[in-house]
């Protein structure tokens, strides 16, 4: 998961599992995915949305190549961090990466069941903006259907799973501790969505990062505790079996008075429209 040093801690997460203000990206084999800090194991039947970002070229094979999260939001769409596909962290553009892969319905990395789909194309979203983290969202098109069981709604604006309180779990292959123990078993938490103006106090701006509402939202505890993390980064956050956000960035993972930051994603429908949502099954490219 990613965090304000993208879960590096002001940056995006791409390794751990609880969230810094850095994107939650791991780099060479620390620049993405992660487990969750502070959670539990999970089969991957309890979340079968949440998928794995691989390249073996680029990570190695140790843990499949796994360098973020992702989630699939129809058949052949998964979103991610707009952070995960940055050139620094990939080491090429996207599109230049050939073994760029999705992994579904695996629970340890290095088993043998599940797909290793292949990305078709990858748009991150033009409005994304690295140094303030908005928009920090990507759509990867995959070279071949997943099954409709593995595809999780998405909460459009107004959805009752947005309501401060509500209990959202948090899924990943990050950073199980916040010192670099990267999790070859899927990992989940429990968090609870929070209000924008505790989220504002935990995030002001300065070094720790800026929150911003419209964008973005926040999840955790006021004392800490389980949270995503480095290689959480644009893993899923779903609360009433329905997607509200994508792991971002934090201040660390798991910490007391920095929660985890997520993508909202009623702002990335608002931004792609129908682009992810076709008229007969929702949540299908068009």
């Amino acid at each position: 998961m990613r965090r304000t040093v993208a879960r590096a801690l002001i940056r995006p997460l791409v390794m751990a599992a609880t969230i810094t203000a850095i994107p939650l990206v791991g780099a060479a084999p620390s620049a993405a995915g992660g487990v969750v800090v502070g959670g539990f194991p999970i089969d991957v039947s309890e979340a079968p949305w949440t998928v794995a970002l691989s390249s073996r070229d680029r990570f190695g094979g140790t843990r499949a190549g796994q360098f973020c999260g992702g989630v699939a939001v129809t058949r052949t769409t998964v979103l991610t961090a707009a952070h995960c596909m940055a050139e620094d962290v990939l080491g090429a553009p996207p599109d230049r990466l050939p073994d760029l892969r999705v992994i579904a319905g695996r629970t340890d990395l290095l088993a043998g069941d599940g797909e290793e789909i292949a990305v078709k194309d990858v748009r991150v979203n033009p409005g994304y903006d690295a140094d303030a983290n908005t928009g920090d969202f990507a759509v990867l098109t995959l070279g071949a259907p997943l099954p409709q069981s593995a595809v999780v709604p998405m909460a459009p604006a107004g959805d009752a799973a947005y309501t401060p309180g509500t209990q959202a779990m948090v899924s990943g292959w990050g950073d199980t501790t916040g010192d670099g123990a990267y999790a070859r078993r899927l990992h989940a938490a429990h968090v609870r969505v929070l209000d924008d103006a505790a989220c504002t106090r935990a995030y002001p701006g300065g070094p720790d990062g800026t929150y911003q509402a419209g964008s973005m939202l926040c999840a955790g505890e006021a004392a800490g505790g389980p949270d995503a993390c480095q290689g959480d980064s644009g893993g899923p956050l779903v609360a009433s079996g329905r997607l509200i956000g994508l792991v971002s960035w934090g201040n660390g993972c798991g910490r007391p008075g920095s929660p985890g930051v997520y993508t909202r994603v009623s702002e990335v429908l608002r931004t792609l429209g129908r682009a992810v949502q076709g008229p007969e099954e929702p949540h299908r490219s068009s």
